[in-house]
């Protein structure tokens, strides 16, 4: 093949292959530079040992750990480090015995994070990112986001990435499907990074919640925190909190889909401080279902009404204007509230927040209703009063209070579009998969997502179930003088 030189422009010459055809259009070749052997050496050599230092780095624990076995035997005989690794496993034996939680913090949960992390993610990370389409090529060259850190819990496992520049997390949350079948866990998430440019990618494992939680036991007074009471359980195995002191609580769930049980938790919870006078539990109950098999512990320890002719909104009203009369005593002199003897913490739960605001027949005590409830939502934190809310219909014109509720609870709701409209806009993409939840009330009773006022992304949780036997026993606690029906 000929080629040769033709001018373009004063000082640029290019090479283009020889052609007959004078008017023919120029076929333009690269240049092609020959690198000597030598330097492809060297730089291969500056590869091999700049790799060989990250992976020292990385796992400056197990290599330092198995050099110092060789060294020993090496120097003294291969008895030796068998001696020092059964001693050794002797030892962490005897520490996961007497102090199990402190040798799964500082022993078995970084030792499995590791392993995971080289054998699953590592192992993977290119195959997965790249048929996810979360990989860019420029100029032949591949780049991938960087896999920084993976923590491990005892059902799903956390894994800190460096994106891209000029990536933004709604590009993984688009394929969370996508990494959830490449990294063989049920479910994924992506939530927010330590720093901008990094996102955490949560991969479930193992369902904690899949089987019902029993009734929890009543804590003694002294451990009950407003703040944070212990219904039921995360998706984490910890605890689930849900604060009452400072806030309102919206519960959102179709029939069947367990509000009963986050409000029988709540109250179970709540008891020690109801039978020391600290709290008064008001409960409005229009279906005179759920809420009635306890009625004998609110009249005694609150207040109780099902009368869907005016008794529930007038309840509503007096615990409204009881509330401003509070708020005229504490001015000036308070900005925070503390339970006493004579201000209890007032928590107002009303079992079917649409019919007072939709359903209602009368229009007059549907005005009111939503006039207190107003009220009492949107001036009632700071004095002591906490309103929980349960419905089946998340729409807003069957409730267009929702916005004054800064806790929601989304249990299985009938369609997508719902959870947006109770956990608020994203929800869903941010993997509050409420539509979801399985119809089966051994399955998913009780299973939903909480989103709080401080944090955009929601958790997964399950209440406890609290049985017909478990009310009573809270019955005959809270009043001893009384036969539990």
């Amino acid at each position: 093949m000929a080629w040769e030189f033709r001018k373009l422009a004063p000082g640029e010459n290019v090479a283009v292959e020889t052609q007959r055809d004078p008017f023919a259009a120029p076929k333009w070749a690269p240049p092609v530079w020959h690198m000597p052997e030598g330097l492809v050496l060297i730089v291969n050599a500056v590869r091999f040992l700049v790799r060989m230092l990250v992976f020292l780095v990385r796992n400056i624990v197990p290599v330092s750990a198995a050099s110092a076995l060789g060294w020993l035997g090496y120097a003294y005989g291969w008895t030796v480090p068998v001696l020092v690794l059964t001693l050794l496993a002797m030892g962490l034996g005897v520490w996961a015995g007497v102090d199990r939680p402190s040798f799964v913090r500082w022993i078995a949960r970084p030792a499995r994070s590791w392993w995971r992390m080289v054998w699953v993610y590592r192992r993977h990370w290119q195959p997965v990112l790249v048929t996810a389409g979360l990989t860019k090529m420029h100029k032949g060259r591949e780049y991938l986001p960087s896999l920084v850190r993976v923590r491990c819990g005892p059902t799903s496992d956390r894994v800190l990435v460096r994106m891209l520049k000029g990536q933004a997390p709604d590009a993984w949350e688009r394929v969370t499907a996508n990494l959830a079948h490449g990294f063989g866990a049920s479910l994924a998430r992506v939530r927010d990074g330590d720093r901008p440019g990094r996102v955490w990618l949560e991969f479930v494992r193992r369902d904690a919640l899949a089987e019902p939680i029993p009734a929890l036991p009543v804590p003694d007074a002294s451990d009950v925190d407003l703040s944070g009471v212990v219904v039921g359980r995360c998706e984490d195995g910890s605890p689930w909190r849900l604060r009452l002191l400072g806030t309102h609580v919206l519960i959102a769930g179709a029939t069947g889909a367990g509000k009963g049980s986050v409000i029988w938790s709540t109250v179970r919870a709540l008891l020690p401080l109801m039978i020391g006078g600290l709290v008064e539990v008001w409960a409005v109950d229009p279906k005179r279902m759920e809420l009635s098999f306890g009625r004998v512990l609110f009249e005694r320890y609150g207040r109780y009404s099902s009368d869907p002719k005016g008794g529930m909104v007038k309840l509503l009203e007096e615990a409204a204007a009881d509330m401003n009369e509070r708020a005229e005593r504490f001015a000036g002199m308070t900005r925070s509230f503390t339970p006493s003897a004579e201000f209890p913490f007032r928590v107002i739960v009303v079992d079917e927040l649409a019919f007072l605001t939709a359903y209602c027949p009368e229009r007059d005590l549907r005005k009111r209703a939503e006039s207190a409830l107003a009220v009492l939502t949107s001036q009632g934190r700071s004095v002591g009063y906490c309103v929980i809310g349960a419905q089946q219909d998340a729409r807003k014109e069957v409730n267009n209070l929702r916005n004054l509720f800064p806790d929601r609870i989304a249990l299985r709701l009938d369609e997508d579009e719902q959870v947006d409209m109770v956990l608020g806009d994203g929800a869903r993409d941010r993997g509050a998969l409420a539509d979801q939840i399985s119809s089966v009330p051994e399955v998913g009773a009780g299973v939903g997502f909480v989103r709080l006022e401080a944090s955009p992304d929601p958790v997964r949780v399950r209440a406890a179930y609290v049985a017909d036997a478990d009310i009573r026993a809270m019955v005959a606690l809270g009043l001893p003088d009384v036969e539990a029906a």
